[in-house]
């Protein structure tokens, strides 16, 4: 097993500050890697190798010694992860491999440096809601630890069962709490596959199932009173019930698709779309009301997109979205009050009513495809590639008269 020391060498300059290095032997092979930190002869504890800290000096010279000294610490941890993962492998290696790990992984063998690393390869990659749950998911976790990184060699069951009561206590529901510790999972197998630490099972101890949700779905009686309100003094309310009467009539069209809406997607009449989620095409038969509602809203933006939410071209599309989304919803609450509904109302609630209300009007699961109800993405996906659309456009036409 390889030794690693901290050392301190003085200066050959008298008054001058000298330096921190750290000392690797391993097979009668002695290598060192120098480091920034600078110190005085007296603020370093020989017999204990590190960094004395005394009372008298000055604020901001103490400030830079705890620093040195928390980096210092973090520095020889890194160093024995790396020396742990050459072990693991049961092949002999150098003390020169030691430092050129050390070297190379100066970030990624720490858990939030090396999620950081996949959060910028999801974006390159263009997968941006995967990035952006990712970075929620880093952000909660970072929370937990209060900002301090840790490394990927210490993360066990005990460490992650702790977080997934922490998040319990922080009234987090169990399938956000499952949906985070899904994501942790495969950022921290990703690192075991690339050799940046042994594989130590931290998540078998914690829930990473998924408890099924009670459907969001309203009542045919409640999407009429929404229609009917009259919220011309109201143009925040207004729109965010337009948006949703708009996702209820394209057969609960998600928020996301319905901003990439382009007006070249809708052609003799008839709107083609690729779901950003699955990646697959749906076609809609374009109704009157769909129509009334983008008519309604024309001269609110002159982008290449069918519906005002993506509005302005100098802005981030995706943040746009975000904020959208989430005026909706907001506005959505006081639509709910307004009509009565004891439940949430939320953009996700269109798409739940249309399969809810679609059952009730005796049209076949197969047409609805539990889209709606199946518990399987997969197993929607095959009931509507083989569906004929014309026979979706009825009950979809059906639905929508009887508002």
């Amino acid at each position: 097993m390889a030794s690693i020391k901290v050392k301190f060498r003085v200066s050959t300059v008298d008054g001058k500050e000298g330096s921190i290095y750290y000392q690797i032997i391993h097979g009668r092979t002695v290598r060192q890697v120098r480091t920034k930190y600078r110190l005085f002869s007296y603020e370093w504890d020989a017999s204990a190798s590190a960094i004395k800290i005394l009372p008298s000096a000055p604020e901001s010279r103490r400030s830079y010694l705890q620093s040195a000294a928390e980096r210092i610490k973090w520095d020889k941890k890194r160093m024995k992860a790396v020396v742990a993962v050459l072990e693991s492998k049961g092949k002999s290696y150098t003390a020169d491999e030691i430092v050129e790990r050390f070297k190379d992984n100066a970030g990624v063998l720490s858990m939030f440096s090396f999620m950081q690393n996949v959060i910028v390869q999801l974006k390159r990659l263009n997968r941006i809601r995967t990035s952006e749950t990712y970075a929620a998911t880093l952000a909660s976790y970072m929370k937990f630890r209060e900002g301090k990184d840790i490394l990927l060699c210490e993360m066990d069951s005990n460490s992650m069962m702790f977080y997934e009561a922490w998040l319990k206590g922080n009234g987090i529901c169990p399938n956000t709490i499952s949906f985070y510790m899904r994501i942790l999972r495969a950022v921290y197998n990703r690192a075991v596959e690339m050799e940046l630490t042994e594989q130590r099972y931290p998540f078998k101890h914690v829930y990473t199932g998924i408890d099924k949700t009670v459907k969001r779905a309203v009542p045919l009686k409640v999407i009429k009173r929404i229609k009917e309100l009259d919220l011309t003094l109201n143009p925040h309310l207004d729109y965010a019930r337009d948006m949703f009467l708009f996702s209820f009539y394209t057969r609960g069209m998600s928020f996301i698709d319905m901003a990439y809406l382009k007006k070249s997607d809708l052609k003799n009449g008839i709107l083609t779309y690729r779901r950003k989620k699955t990646g697959q095409q749906l076609t809609i038969k374009w109704e009157k009301c769909m129509g009334e509602i983008v008519i309604e809203y024309e001269s609110y933006s002159a982008t290449q997109y069918l519906l005002p939410i993506i509005t302005r071209m100098d802005v981030d599309e995706r943040t746009q979205y975000r904020n959208a989304i989430s005026r909706v919803n907001v506005a959505l609450k006081t639509v709910a009050r307004l009509v009565n509904l004891s439940m949430p109302l939320t953009m996700y609630c269109a798409r739940h009513s249309w399969a809810s209300i679609a059952k009730s009007k005796n049209i076949p699961l197969s047409v609805i495809s539990e889209s709606m109800g199946h518990d399987s993405e997969e197993t929607t996906r095959i009931y509507l590639t083989s569906l004929d659309t014309n026979v979706v456009d009825e009950a979809n036409s059906l639905i929508i008269n009887s508002i």
